[in-house]
């Protein structure tokens, strides 16, 4: 796929977001999301990343620390043949990783189609 400036980046992120499944965001809470160019480590196959404690295995409400949730732009650009296809990829990276927060695994999440 051809580079995209941010700001049309931006744009089908937001698209993406408003495609998210009914439901998904309900209960999010104390979740930050954030766009990065490349993972740390360099890895150029990871879409998305979320660190955190799963819902159902946080403490007490108000002492944990925000869950936070990476998609990775250069990576998915450079996995996306075009834009429709980044789009799709953005709203199963999205659901994907807010999905760890709710307490599924990758298994899991491949057996659902949101691998």
């Amino acid at each position: 796929m051809e580079a995209l400036s941010d700001e049309e980046f931006d744009a089908i992120l937001g698209e993406a977001l408003d495609q998210l499944p009914a439901g998904v965001t309900e209960q999010l809470d104390n979740v930050a999301l954030f766009v990065e160019d490349r993972p740390e480590n360099g890895d150029r196959n990871l879409l998305g990343l979320y660190e955190g404690t799963p819902i159902g295995e946080r403490g007490i409400a108000g002492f944990e620390m925000p869950d936070n949730i990476f998609i990775y732009r250069d990576n998915l650009i450079d996995f996306a043949e075009d834009r429709d296809h980044l789009r799709e990829e953005l709203v199963i990276t999205i659901v994907h990783e807010i999905a760890h927060f709710y307490g599924l695994d990758d298994d899991r999440l491949h057996e659902l189609g949101w691998g």
